[in-house]
């Protein structure tokens, strides 16, 4: 074939592919501006189809044109964006890789200009500042992209608190158990702040790892989630995997000291989690058990352990364990489970339970029971049902089904004798009109609840009559603040929905102004009754982000972004708490969070509470039952992303707001990672957390180490020497930064996936400072799964 027949035939197939980009753009621009939208895309396929006709016939004016095309793109992407790099890729880097056809020398030849426009067209090119107005433009457009995401969101301003503003007050330690993890969140308040500091800023750049150990898969079942963070008293790490077997590690070395076998079937719970074990010691004891770690099971069992040998508590319950579905009637496999670590208090081990969301009226109660920690006999219950009887139903009866369950993390006051418990909503979570009283009374709650009595001293709502799957997902943390007249008794309780409460531990009452505000009420489901106002923090920074506009909408490339803009308008939105219809409606912050189960940690030193949080919104809708898929079990429901609501008139389909190719439909960061003082409750510092590195579209890792602020699922940890530690995200990667300004100092690539809460100790063989991550991955943010626990520290001298 010769080489101008080549050209041609070259030339002719560029035509045809603008052609098509022209013929999606003007088949979707057309729908969007018909829903209301912008007429951008309409009227770019109008010129982008004129260009392919004119290439197709051979004409240069094509390329002028697809010139002209690209200019008028970059100004109407400022007009909308602004200089925002994120904001402005989907918008210009399709256009500028398609026209790279242009710059062929095969192409080029092909095309010869209309006589009677070459005149115009060379005045144009030959006016100086065309080419000096484009290059500034790409410019400047290239310097916002490396700079990251300029925002209208507050989180992201100037008049922020400056970093030597903040107050430096040591917390009291105690310094015999400075350098273990003694709780979940280190404290019973779940501060996660460690008074180390070994490890600085000036050092922390020379962290190397030191030992990984891989836990391995469970004896029957897929692999379940792996998301535990260790305690470490003495010389040894107490950590549990994602099937509820639990090991005792070398602290040093990361040798396996012992290891008791759970024997769960991970078959019906295959995205079950471990999140942590706990640790008692019995007064007075001695010999086998005067020490022992607790760990609750997926199959519903308390088991005691002794911490020296790994064996199970002979006098704890029967044989060392102890059941938990006595009194919980008929449960299905996988409805009801613990995930979360028990809570020690006043020699009660205290357990709440994840109760299998949204899959049918009357699920397991959500019952909190306290067991003696020595013995494993009953102590108290608190039932939603029956809130002033704390007693074990008799036989023949059985606590109150279906009443908010409390999955999360719980926190403890010892000295003021309260449990503070997060509480979810009564299944199943989208629709409520089966919901009873009782059901409201305690939902979406943080409740405090007598560690003696198990009465409740007090509850604060965040949430009312949720139908958004808003069940508070985060440890309440516990803190001390200045005051003029002494020490407040805090507690910061994070939500899904982005608000943060400062409530007065010991009475609940806010700590900052908490307002009633009228919240949406159109495209409600037929006979759904919603609560006519919702309680904001106004006084607290929120994490739930901007208010959501077309010109938000995101996509990998300009035909995706406008699918984007063509479902939101489709779409109800009218900001916060926006009601799940029969139609779709978008809900942000989406199931993620906000925060979630990672909750936050506080420097308990300079009062500074940092903050992990997520801005995925959902795109959710109810399906009448006539409509429903027929129930084919959970594992096929999930991957349709439909939940039954069995008994209700609606099932839902629940999912994130995605573009055709797999990217959020919103632009970045959907993760972000915030110091707030919680004394001025100024924002500190704020920026995007993670890269681009794991991320990209149709699930496919972009390998682009370029900060966009990914979705992330775990927690921080800050210590006295002035760090935060957090991986969480869904880039593979373990960070540590500076707490008084953000910066990052040192990181490290994981195995796989950190969703987990880091933790940090002091080793006594070596008094090095070392810190551990579990990587284990989760199938929600699609980070790389996995089963290692990784520790690093300074090299040993």
């Amino acid at each position: 074939m010769s080489r101008p027949l080549a050209g041609a035939i070259s030339t002719r197939i560029y035509a045809g592919v603008l052609s098509l980009i022209a013929l999606a753009l003007l088949t979707g621009g057309g729908w969007l501006f018909a829903l209301g939208g912008s007429p951008y895309y309409l009227l770019a396929g109008a010129a982008l189809a004129v260009t392919g006709f004119l290439v197709w016939r051979g004409r240069r004016e094509g390329m002028w044109l697809y010139a002209g095309i690209v200019v008028a793109t970059l100004g109407w992407s400022i007009w909308e964006v602004g200089f925002s790099g994120w904001g402005l890729m989907p918008r210009l880097v399709a256009w500028l890789v398609v026209g790279i056809g242009f710059l062929l020398p095969f192409i080029r030849r092909n095309l010869t200009p209309f006589a009677m426009l070459r005149p115009a067209l060379r005045r144009v090119a030959s006016w100086p500042g065309f080419a000096g107005a484009v290059g500034i433009a790409a410019v400047l457009g290239t310097a916002a992209h490396a700079l990251g995401p300029v925002s209208s969101d507050p989180l992201f301003q100037t008049g922020r608190e400056e970093p030597g503003a903040v107050r430096r007050i040591l917390a009291a330690t105690d310094p015999a158990t400075a350098g273990d993890w003694l709780h979940y969140g280190n404290d019973s308040g779940g501060s996660r702040f460690s008074a180390l500091d070994q490890l600085t800023p000036a050092n922390v750049a020379g962290l190397k790892p030191v030992w990984t150990l891989h836990f391995g898969g469970p004896e029957r079942g897929p692999l379940t989630s792996l998301e535990v963070t260790p305690l470490k008293i003495g010389d040894a790490l107490y950590a549990c995997t994602g099937y509820n077997d639990v090991l005792s590690i070398d602290a040093e070395t990361g040798h396996i000291n012992w290891r008791f076998r759970s024997g769960v079937d991970t078959t019906a719970t295959p995205h079950g989690a471990c999140r942590g074990v706990a640790y008692y010691r019995v007064p007075g004891a001695t010999g086998l058990c005067a020490a022992r770690i607790f760990t609750n099971t997926l199959d519903a069992r308390l088991i005691a352990l002794d911490a020296a040998s790994g064996r199970p508590c002979p006098a704890f319950g029967v044989n060392g364990q102890v059941s938990l579905l006595t009194g919980m009637g008929a449960v299905k496999p996988g409805f009801y489970y613990v995930s979360s670590a028990p809570t020690l208090v006043r020699g009660k081990v205290v357990l709440g339970g994840w109760v299998s969301d949204g899959q049918e009226v009357g699920e397991p109660s959500g019952v909190i029971r306290a067991f003696d920690a020595t013995t494993g006999a009953f102590v108290w219950a608190f039932d939603m049902g029956h809130p002033a009887d704390h007693r074990a139903p008799g036989p023949g009866n059985q606590y109150t089904r279906g009443t908010p369950n409390s999955w999360a993390p719980m926190s403890a006051d010892p000295e003021l004798g309260l449990i503070y418990s997060p509480t979810g909503v009564s299944t199943p979570d989208l629709y409520g009109t089966h919901r009873r009283p009782l059901d409201e009374r305690y939902a979406n709650s943080v409740v405090a609840l007598d560690a003696d009595t198990g009465d409740v001293r007090w509850s604060f709502q965040t949430s009312h009559h949720d139908v958004w799957d808003y069940d508070v997902a985060s440890q309440p943390t516990l803190v001390d603040l200045p005051a003029a007249d002494g020490l407040l008794r805090a507690l910061v309780q994070p939500t899904k929905r982005g608000e943060i409460f400062l409530l007065d531990r010991t009475t609940g009452r806010p700590l900052s102004s908490v307002e009633e505000r009228p919240a949406p009420q159109a495209g409600k489901a037929p006979g759904e009754r919603l609560s006519p106002t919702q309680p904001f923090s106004v006084a607290m920074p929120s994490f739930r982000g901007p208010d959501l506009r077309e010109r938000d909408m995101w996509g990998i490339t300009p035909i995706d972004q406008m699918l984007c803009r063509i479902q939101f308008r489709n779409s109800r939105y009218e900001g916060p708490m926006t009601p799940e219809g029969l139609d779709p409606a978008i809900v942000a912050p989406g199931y993620l969070g906000g925060s979630d189960w990672g909750g936050v940690s506080v420097d308990r030193d300079r009062h500074l509470m940092i903050v992990n949080s997520n801005r995925v919104p959902n795109r959710n809708w109810l399906i009448p039952r006539a409509e429903a898929h027929p129930d084919e079990g959970a594992q096929q429901e999930e991957e349709r992303g439909e939940v039954p609501q069995r008994g209700l008139p609606y099932a839902a389909h629940i999912g994130p707001f995605m573009s055709l190719l797999g990217a959020p439909c919103t632009a970045p960061p959907y993760g972000v990672l915030t110091a707030v003082d919680l004394v001025t409750h100024k924002v500190v510092w704020s920026k995007p957390l993670g890269t681009a590195r794991d991320s990209g579209p149709i699930g496919l890792a972009s390998h682009l180490p370029i900060t966009m602020g990914v979705p992330n699922a775990g927690g921080s940890i800050t210590t006295r020497g002035g760090l935060v530690f957090i991986a969480a995200t869904q880039e593979r990667t373990l960070r540590a930064l500076d707490v008084t300004t953000g910066r990052e100092l040192w990181s490290a690539r994981l195995p796989a996936g950190g969703q987990a809460t880091p933790m940090t100790y002091r080793s006594p063989k070596s008094g090095r400072q070392f810190i551990v991550v579990a990587a284990g991955g989760n199938k929600q943010l699609l980070s790389k799964p996995g089963d290692t626990l990784v520790a690093y520290a300074l090299p040993a001298k």
